[in-house]
């Protein structure tokens, strides 16, 4: 059977948290729910728990054996990096990439991974990215907003750029969007089961409309969660730039066009919502993920939806597309 690829799994640091807990106020706040001791909450919405796999490098190797995932491209997941002054987050992202490059050294069969960066301060999100890139990373890890701002903002192009230069992937993680208090989604905790899928809907289709894809045509972008909702609604996106003049105004393409360009992950929980993925963005395209460690990451199940598809789309999404997107 061909390599298996996890390109969408995490890991965390118990100084980030640390880090977390003393200067992520007053926007985040670490605090338990009920059995959990470690729960991040945004604008008092909870949002993502530290479990303790997510600190134990020999028992993700043990899962992953169990599993029978080959690599794990390991990345931090949000609230990410984007808190605090310069001094602040720079030190939560050296914390992290630090961390994740030495695990790599530790396990050089079974590890790889996303870098972050302090997106906020430009400079130095530059200086991080070519300091990453020779340490060894496969790729740069962003989420789907930056602090409430948008991945087509103006204060990002200079890093874009960089990063259009390094060709390194980048893996679009969501987080909780903008305006989770206004949206009531701390009730039922839907932050996890729709505002995370928003965020990411909303990014990527914000980047097609914007022409993101032109002015930075070397970028490999793998959508997290199957792309969020836009293997559903790509028709609809279709017919508003056929339509509406202000979703052409930037790009010519249709944006299914731009969905055959995105990378999309596979943890989306259904079959037919997998095959859907294929469907809209190309076998070649669909990158195997299981987010693990997560309370509803699965890596098993994740894998054996994978393994329900045809021939050698099964082969693709297992693990030959990463292997030649990543250069493994």
């Amino acid at each position: 059977m061909s390599v298996v690829v996890d390109v969408h799994t995490h890991m965390l640091n118990k100084d980030w948290l640390s880090l977390l807990k003393e200067h992520g106020g007053p926007r985040y706040s670490v605090t338990p729910v009920g059995a959990l001791p470690h729960v991040i909450h945004m604008d008092g919405a909870a949002f993502m728990t530290p479990l303790p796999e997510m600190f134990d490098y020999d028992l993700r190797i043990r899962n992953m054996n169990k599993a029978k995932v080959d690599v794990a491209i390991i990345s931090l997941t949000c609230p990410n990096v984007y808190w605090g002054g310069p001094e602040i987050s720079q030190k939560a992202t050296r914390i992290m990439n630090d961390d994740l490059a030495a695990a790599q050294r530790s396990y050089p069969d079974r590890i790889r991974w996303f870098a972050s960066l302090p997106w906020q301060y430009s400079d130095l999100a530059i200086a991080e990215l070519a300091r990453a890139k020779k340490d060894g990373a496969a790729g740069i890890v962003v989420l789907g907003n930056i602090a409430g701002k948008s991945l087509t903002d103006p204060d990002f192009a200079a890093i874009w750029q960089a990063i259009d230069a390094s060709g390194l992937p980048v893996f679009v993680h969501p987080t909780a969007p903008p305006g989770v208090s206004a949206m009531d989604t701390a009730t039922h905790n839907l932050v996890p089961s729709i505002g995370f899928t928003f965020d990411t809907s909303l990014a990527i289709a914000r980047c097609i409309y914007d022409g993101f894809f032109d002015r930075y045509p070397n970028i490999k972008m793998i959508a997290g969660h199957g792309g969020g909702a836009l293997p559903f609604l790509v028709g609809r996106l279709d017919i508003c730039h056929e339509r509406i003049p202000t979703c052409s105004a930037h790009t010519k393409e249709r944006p299914s066009n731009y969905m055959r360009r995105i990378y999309v992950d596979t943890v989306v929980f259904r079959q037919d919502v997998l095959e859907m993925c294929v469907n809209v963005c190309g076998p070649e395209n669909v990158l195997y993920g299981s987010d693990y460690p997560h309370n509803i990451g699965d890596m098993t199940g994740c894998l054996a939806r994978v393994d329900a598809l045809p021939g050698e789309t099964r082969h693709l999404v297992r693990g030959k597309n990463a292997e030649r997107i990543f250069n493994l």
